[in-house]
């Protein structure tokens, strides 16, 4: 198992830690104070240039004009990225539309892939996964109320959704409904394309999430299906394998969350190791001066470098070995790198007092923003409990043999 950078990779991220400090995050100033639609004209620019410099699309396909990078690979990549929450909406690998890219590389038809997948990757559209309903546990998702009924060559699709992120402007949905509900739980669903101007798809409101409604690519939905009619060749994959393929997405796009993760970590350990050593608390004496401030930055070092070496031996097991074969390692990294990102974020935004409160410094974002890191794609707790339940399975079954 070996990390070591190939020489293409040092200079990707280079080239990337260059474009981000010297491009992107000055962008954020205003991303924090000004409406995400007039600051859109100037991501776009970013945005030509990052494909001038051939770094658009780092983990899709090269066949549909991305770099093709291995998991591995576009792990260190999305750290690089997820220092600024611009990063990946600039270089063409942002959620959803990763996770998407990849399912509908994966199970699209030839015509599925031409209408969407292509454009998808040019970053000419934007998509939204729709599977969370508000009346059911996130925490098992085979417990479903949105259907789909065949009616001819249609699907028709009724239900109601939420957290359906980046709803806003997206041109297509990928949708999960039961389309068998006699068929056992984890059969019953199946992923169904929708066009976002269908009738009977409509867009309620953008959830107000800790004080922010958001908008665009920043915005999470509530989505009603009001007898939303779609033809049966909108099918994404087999009928009945909807958490099948769920899991298949959401298995590496943890590693794209946890990677990013740890691009906040760094950012906001940064940003904490320079308010201590600058701020000033009495003549000659800095923050930096205070022995639990130093504890602080050591305790946030190591778990940062512990979390991200579990990160990429998980990317590495699941580029080599499929995401079945780690199944433990993933639910490990979820809970584990994002408790240290919210540890990260908050010791940062204590050392930098009243000013950490404020959208002067991107840490206030941060905090509001990522706290959901420890509920969505399974909460913590969930993730925990298939942990230990793992584990405990081989000491249960030797039990069983000796007696």
């Amino acid at each position: 198992m070996d990390f070591e950078l190939s020489e293409k990779m040092q200079t990707v991220l280079a080239m990337i830690d260059e474009f981000m400090r010297e491009e992107v995050l000055p962008l954020e100033r205003f991303f924090l104070n000004e409406p995400f639609t007039k600051l859109l004209p100037r991501i776009e620019e970013k945005r030509r240039a990052v494909k001038q410099m051939g770094l658009w699309a780092p983990n899709h396909p090269e066949e549909y004009g991305g770099m093709g990078l291995g998991l591995v690979d576009h792990a260190r990549v999305s750290e690089a990225l997820g220092v600024s929450p611009l990063g990946h909406f600039i270089f063409g690998c942002h959620a959803p539309d990763a996770g998407n890219i990849e399912i509908l590389h994966q199970y699209g038809t030839e015509e599925q892939k031409q209408r969407w997948l292509a454009p998808l990757v040019a970053g000419e559209i934007r998509s939204c996964f729709s599977m969370t309903e508000p009346e059911m546990p996130g925490s098992n998702p085979v417990m479903m109320e949105t259907t789909a009924v065949k009616d001819g060559d249609d699907y028709v699709i009724n239900g109601q959704k939420w957290y359906t992120t980046a709803a806003d402007g997206a041109a297509v949905a990928v949708v999960m409904a039961v389309t068998d509900p006699e068929a056992p739980p984890h059969r019953r669903a199946s992923m169904i394309l929708v066009p976002t101007d269908t009738p009977g798809f409509d867009l309620v409101r953008n959830l107000n999430v800790m004080g922010h409604a958001g908008e665009g690519v920043f915005s999470h939905a509530e989505i009603l299906y009001h007898s939303c009619r779609v033809p049966r060749a909108n099918l994404l994959g087999p009928e009945g394998h909807g958490f099948v393929i769920a899991q298949e997405r959401l298995g590496p796009g943890r590693i794209h969350h946890c990677m990013r993760w740890l691009g906040i970590c760094k950012r906001a350990l940064d940003l904490m190791c320079r308010r201590a050593a600058e701020r000033t608390i009495a003549p000659g004496q800095t923050l930096a001066d205070k022995e639990i401030v130093q504890a602080w930055i050591g305790e946030c070092a190591a778990r940062i470098a512990a979390a991200r070496a579990l990160t990429l031996q998980t990317a590495w097991r699941i580029e080599r070995h499929g995401w079945k074969e780690a199944r433990q390692e993933i639910s490990a990294i979820k809970f584990l790198v994002a408790d240290t990102m919210l540890e990260v974020v908050d010791r940062a935004l204590q050392v930098h007092g009243g000013l950490g409160m404020t959208d002067d410094t991107i840490l206030a974002f941060f905090y509001r923003h990522e706290r959901a890191a420890r509920i969505y794609d399974g909460p913590d707790e969930v993730h925990k409990l298939s942990l230990a339940r793992r584990i405990l399975r081989d000491y249960r079954d030797d039990e069983q043999r000796e007696a």
